[in-house]
């Protein structure tokens, strides 16, 4: 039996709803209307105060992040977007033919997939949940009953209003998808915060916006040279430092987003058509599998050593031993970066294996992918084909070798750079993090290009609508 096989029987037991695709063409002030308030929603979630643990004498420690983000703790984005992530990066993996019998051009087997994507995420968010509350319960927090059946509600409710507005998106009632829009918000909405934040630290005369405090140190105070030196190297705040390095990063992957490896394809007209393989082929989806791998690694660790901690078992040493929330040995302390440049220098052989993972993590996901996708052997030449369909020059395309030796290189090459881009971002305190800055922009640019295909689509619907007008 086909793993979708047994999707199929468990919908028979737990029926999903499933959003249908509009039978009409959606303008696109409605799909802008559809977008903006997708992310009103997904914006007021992140500022809505979980009900019922207000008062409690300790906070429970806060889940890990797919991405960075500045939730408040105690809000109803607990979990974040961390439950859909991880179900569509690991149902990506099964809907590639070649590890299993699933035919993406059947819209049966779309179907069953898009169902298995809701239940993983919804078993993921159930053991989030539990995780959570038995972290509450490890603090010697009490909940009552009716709380915490509040809590569950409040935790688990996100995820479904998050999964439809994700599939209201994808299905055509909006631009591009849902998920992807809400991670790049996410990061947007970080940079954008730790820049601009008129908020003061702790009722002191610090804001905790770095230019807001920069401006703010230069009109109030009378040296000038040291108010500088204050803004641009602030400790535990975001600083001029971190915003510059934030600044050059999204120049540097803007600059390499747009270089493509291009190769002729052959035709019988007079003119050359070309097929281009981006830099960044598949970038994005190297990062949420790496965010994925590194954070459930954190997760587990850190989860493990608050109860197995008194006994001091080799699985706790080997994973690592936390004080507080920074893993301090093991493996998470290794797989976590260096905090600073003086850090580095400290701990030299944690730095150069953060350095060494970074590079063979990115490139190794990349390479696999590769292997085990559409895009290589003989499902290359014929991809390219469906994409080139609407062409009528094309007459022949490069032969398969051909084809797997471009994007094999590409891929390549694009790991190092985000392997590259994640050190920096690290290392210099980037708003957003270097993997965050280079999914965002990526994402930005999918979500631009949608909205001018659309664009385009229903500019060619008018000029023929307006040519059949005027024929009659």
């Amino acid at each position: 039996m086909r793993f979708l096989d047994k999707v199929r029987v468990l919908l028979c037991f737990v029926p999903l709803p499933v959003l249908k695709r509009p039978n009409r063409k959606v303008s696109l002030r409605e799909k802008l209307i559809y977008t903006v308030i997708s992310l009103l929603i997904f914006s007021a979630c992140n500022h809505l105060p979980l009900y019922g643990i207000q008062n409690l004498p300790s906070m429970p420690i806060r889940l890990p992040r797919i991405l960075p983000s500045n939730h408040r703790p105690g809000t109803v984005m607990e979990l974040g977007i961390r439950p859909l992530v991880t179900s569509v990066t690991f149902l990506h993996f099964l809907a590639q033919p070649k590890l299993f019998a699933i035919d993406n051009h059947l819209p049966q087997d779309r179907a069953l997939l898009n169902a298995a994507h809701k239940f993983l995420a919804i078993l993921v968010a159930c053991l989030d949940t539990s995780v959570y509350l038995a972290r509450i319960k490890e603090s010697g927090d009490q909940l009552p009953a009716l709380n915490q059946t509040l809590l569950i509600f409040q935790l688990c409710f996100p995820t479904f209003i998050f999964m439809f507005l994700d599939e209201l998106l994808r299905n055509g009632y909006g631009f591009g998808s849902g998920l992807f829009l809400f991670m790049a918000f996410t990061v947007c909405q970080d940079m954008f915060w730790k820049t601009f934040s008129p908020v003061k630290i702790n009722n002191t005369a610090e804001y905790e916006g770095a230019l807001v405090a920069l401006f703010h140190q230069l009109i109030t105070r009378t040296d000038k040279l040291s108010a500088l030196r204050d803004t641009f190297f602030r400790q535990n705040l975001p600083n001029m430092t971190n915003l510059l390095a934030t600044l050059l990063i999204i120049l540097v992957v803007i600059y390499l987003h747009g270089i493509a490896i291009v190769f002729p394809v052959n035709s019988r007209g007079p003119r050359q058509s070309y097929y281009p393989i981006k830099f960044f082929y598949h970038s994005d989806f190297s990062i949420l599998v790496q965010s994925i791998m590194l954070g459930n690694l954190n997760y587990v660790s850190h989860d493990l050593f608050l109860l197995l901690n008194k006994n001091e078992s080799f699985l706790v040493r080997l994973l690592g031993k936390w004080k507080e929330t920074v893993p301090v040995s093991g493996l998470s302390y290794y797989v976590t970066a260096p905090s600073s440049l003086a850090d580095m220098v400290a701990n030299p052989y944690h730095a150069l294996f953060y350095i060494w993972l970074m590079f063979f993590v990115y490139t190794m996901i990349l390479q696999t992918w590769v292997e085990i996708s559409e895009f290589a052997d003989c499902d290359a030449a014929r991809q390219l084909l469906e994409q080139q369909i609407n062409k009528p020059r094309i007459a022949l395309i490069p032969s398969q070798a051909v084809v797997y030796r471009f994007v094999s290189k590409a891929a390549a090459a694009g790991g190092m750079c985000v392997g590259m881009l994640t050190i920096l971002g690290d290392l210099t305190g980037a708003f957003g993090s270097g993997p965050g800055i280079v999914l965002a922009i990526i994402i930005i640019y999918q979500h631009l290009e949608t909205f001018e295909n659309d664009r385009a689509e229903i500019l060619y619907d008018q000029q023929i609508q307006v040519s059949f007008e005027d024929l009659v």
